[in-house]
């Protein structure tokens, strides 16, 4: 009687775990994408996931856009965006904002810039914080615009009238930039336009320029090589990550295309380091203060590793294919 009784127990238990399971629906499509993008992040990539995952943009949410109207927007106080510049690697300097990122990449022959700032950042940042490192802001020669919007595009009208550096982007955000608001600082004079697979050559320097359309129809992100202590270093430059503000299936899988097309990419180099242009994504404010304390022989904190870098796209691809799957 008690072997029969604590078997009848055990069946009545066990149809209750399959009652309570059964009521608990399945996962949809977007959450088991989501849940694998966040595995991807980790710990490493925080800002990413939140950005793309958990709280993405959507036709609710999303900001309406500025009116058609040549008044400059408010300059946000100083002490929430100002960075001093830093000295990434041997040929690779930091020269943004807490927010946003340019960076100058030196060679043998004068600078590539890559990314600019909003124009009130320009002077404070590029220009002045190249002369601080003690770089020479005449001396550079090409600015590559990863995509056309302002936080990453308004300084490029300076660096071109003043300096007379080359202005790349891609040609869709060339027209874009053409046929929008005027830019505070002025509109850049369209200049190079990029082409997929493109390599662009500075003394002793070459940066790769990949096509990578889903951000903006016309984003650029680079491969390219620094040196660590005179140790080289492959870098994959991810030049739009968050998604855009047309929420359809074309857009998010063209996104997921070029995300994918860069991972391989990467990869093949065997890059790496991973940088962006928002520090939400690479961490850069927070890595570029880290290396005043690095002691000799302890690693950069830029360089994150194959793997890592592998998982950032992994995260980038999971998440759009979640909102590609609720904006269908």
């Amino acid at each position: 009687m008690k072997t029969r009784f604590w078997n009848s127990l055990l069946v009545i238990a066990a149809l209750g775990c399959a009652y309570t399971h059964a009521q608990q629906p399945a996962p949809n499509g977007a959450d088991v994408h989501r849940l694998a993008a966040q595995r991807a992040a980790g710990l490493e990539y925080p800002g990413l996931l939140d950005r793309l995952c958990v709280v993405p943009p959507n036709k609710e949410n999303s900001p309406p856009p500025p009116p058609p109207s040549a008044t400059p927007r408010p300059v946000p106080d100083r002490s929430s965006w100002y960075a001093p510049p830093f000295k990434v690697f041997d040929n690779l300097y930091w020269v943004g904002t807490k927010i946003h990122s340019s960076w100058a990449l030196k060679t043998s022959d004068g600078i590539i810039l890559i990314d600019t700032l909003y124009n009130y950042a320009s002077e404070p940042e590029i220009v002045d914080g190249l002369t601080k490192l003690g770089l020479d802001p005449a001396t550079v020669k090409f600015v590559i615009v990863s995509h056309g919007h302002g936080d990453h595009d308004e300084s490029a009208n300076l660096m071109q009238q003043r300096f007379h550096a080359h202005i790349i982007m891609g040609a869709p955000d060339w027209d874009a930039i053409e046929k929008g608001r005027p830019m505070p600082g002025g509109t850049p004079k369209r200049d190079m336009v990029a082409t997929d697979g493109e390599k662009l050559t500075l003394g002793d320097t070459t940066v790769t320029i990949v096509l990578t359309p889903g951000h903006t129809l016309g984003t650029l992100s680079l491969l390219f090589q620094v040196k660590d202590q005179e140790k080289p270093l492959n870098v994959v430059y991810s030049g739009g990550t968050a998604f855009n503000n047309q929420f359809d299936a074309e857009r998010f899988q063209m996104y997921i295309t070029s995300q994918r097309k860069l991972a391989r990419l990467a990869a093949d180099s065997g890059a790496t380091v991973l940088l962006s242009n928002h520090s939400e994504f690479d961490d850069a404010y927070t890595k570029a203060r880290l290396l005043a304390s690095r002691g000799p022989g302890e690693p950069n904190p830029f360089e994150v590793g194959q793997q890592s870098v592998a998982r950032y796209f992994t995260t980038t691809d999971e998440c759009a294919q979640a909102a590609l799957l609720e904006y269908k």
